[in-house]
């Protein structure tokens, strides 16, 4: 949940025995929210992050909740 706080994302709920959160993350121009679930599952080899970001108007969000993930897993990882 750090990285999503670092990110300015607002977490609505948490759950740290199944390893998940939900957030609202908010666009550069129109501050529209969009919602973001993440959830870490133990692997054999480490641990899987799942993630998806949707928009909550609108019919296409012009990249950005692909361009979210991608900045998330990129902070995440580094």
């Amino acid at each position: 949940m750090t990285t999503a706080k670092d990110m300015g994302w607002d977490i609505i709920s948490s759950d740290q025995d199944r390893h998940r959160f939900e957030a609202t993350a908010r666009t550069s121009v129109f501050y529209f929210a969009d919602d973001v679930v993440i959830v870490v599952s133990p692997e054999a080899d480490g641990s899987r992050v799942d993630m998806r970001s949707v928009s909550r108007v609108g019919r296409s969000d012009q990249g950005v909740n692909a361009a979210r993930i991608r900045a998330f897993q990129q902070e995440f990882g580094a």
